[in-house]
C-alpha cells in the first residue's frame, strides 16, 4: 500500500561537487534506505500490456536537492535533531566494497566529523522542508 498522505515527503540531498556517477550512486543507495525503513511507501508491481511484470516503485515523488558540504552538515544535524528517518552516505563509503565496510566507515567517525556527501529524509513535509534549508533543487 502506498503512503500517499500529502503531509509526508521524501527528499534526497547530494553534495554539489560530486561527479555525475557519484550523485546517481548516492541517490540510489539513499533511496534504498528510505524504502527499507518505510515499506508502506512502495506501490504495487507494474505490468505492461503483454503481461510482463516489473518491480514496484515508490508511490510518491522524491525531491532531489544539492548543496555544498556545509549545507549537508547542517541538514544532517537538523534531520537527526528532528528525529526524521535519515539515510546517510559519506565520502569514505566510495572506497569500501560492501555494506559491512560502509557501516564500519561511518561508525569510525564522530557525528559532527562525518564527511557527508548525501542524505535522504522522510517525514512530515514541514520538517523535511526545514531540514533542506539552504539547499536548492538539483538541475
Amino acid at each position: 500500500m502506498t503512503d500517499s498522505r500529502p503531509d509526508s515527503r521524501t527528499a534526497v540531498l547530494v553534495r554539489d561537487d560530486l561527479a555525475t556517477w557519484q550523485r546517481l550512486n548516492v541517490t540510489a543507495f539513499l533511496l534504498s534506505g528510505v524504502t527499507a525503513a518505510h515499506p508502506e511507501l512502495v506501490g504495487e508491481p507494474y505490468a505492461d500490456a503483454d503481461g510482463t511484470g516489473y518491480l514496484a516503485l515508490l508511490g510518491q515523488p522524491v525531491r532531489v536537492f544539492e548543496g555544498d558540504a556545509a549545507t549537508l552538515r547542517a541538514a544532517r544535524q537538523r534531520a537527526v535533531g528532528r528525529g526524521l528517518s535519515t539515510a546517510l552516505f559519506t565520502a569514505e563509503m566510495f572506497t569500501t566494497g560492501d555494506d559491512a565496510a560502509n557501516r564500519a566507515a561511518v561508525a569510525a567517525v564522530a557525528a559532527d566529523a562525518l564527511d557527508v556527501v548525501g542524505l535522504a529524509v522522510h517525514g512530515p513535509k514541514n520538517s523535511v522542508d526545514k531540514v533542506l534549508k539552504g539547499a536548492h533543487a538539483h538541475p
